[in-house]
């Protein structure tokens, strides 16, 4: 087990360093040429409201796909730490006027106001970030847990739904893991609390799994 993890964080630490070495000029090519793929995706077109992050670390600009969806009246949401369950996120509107704060880690997020929350279940589009990722759709963050603990909301819906167990809600949330080209790697040792993602787009590519 400790072997698994010291391989999981030296291959974090190396495909950062492959995310680091992206000019500027290629991160705003990446950035434009991810907004042109998700504008034309079927999720997106028929969502109305979408969680998604602010890059932080050279990750995967967001912003001119967060100007698109505000032109379209689509409602955009960003993950806030839980003020109380610890490792668990909240999603909070995000619109030009939105007040924000730093978190802990450095990241912005709108200031916790909760008559701006979306549930889970009210969300359509989860656009999640990541360190690498392989062709099975295997995720690997940054090490928190953040997102797998959201994602395992979906994942036990989605279990149960091809199980036949009925749900009295019901969960449309359809999660995309988003990324550079450079974060592709041939495997990720996967630990028992990791959730695959069922699709994965970079700038140039779109994977299903």
């Amino acid at each position: 087990m400790n072997d698994q993890r010291s391989t999981r964080k030296e291959l974090r630490q190396q495909v950062r360093l492959y995310r680091q070495q992206l000019s500027q000029p290629q991160q705003q090519q990446a950035a434009l040429a991810i907004k042109q793929q998700l504008i034309k995706h079927p999720k997106i077109i028929n969502a109305q409201h979408i969680a998604l992050y602010l890059a932080n670390d050279h990750e995967l600009n967001t912003l001119p796909f967060i100007q698109w969806c505000w032109q379209h009246n689509k409602h955009i949401y960003l993950p806030v730490l839980h003020p109380f369950s610890r490792g668990q996120l909240l999603f909070l509107r995000y619109t030009p006027t939105t007040t924000m704060i730093t978190n802990k880690y450095g990241i912005k997020e709108p200031v916790l106001n909760i008559t701006q929350l979306c549930l889970l279940s009210q969300l359509d589009v989860l656009l999640t970030p990541l360190v690498a990722f392989d062709k099975q759709g295997n995720r690997l963050g940054m090490g928190g847990g953040f997102y797998d603990r959201t994602l395992a909301y979906w994942y036990t819906h989605l279990q149960s739904k091809k199980a036949g167990v009925k749900k009295s809600a019901q969960i449309k949330l359809h999660p995309i893991g988003l990324a550079h080209n450079c974060q592709q790697v041939a495997s990720i040792p996967i630990e028992k609390w990791d959730i695959p993602l069922p699709e994965i787009i970079t700038p140039t590519q779109t994977f299903t799994f």
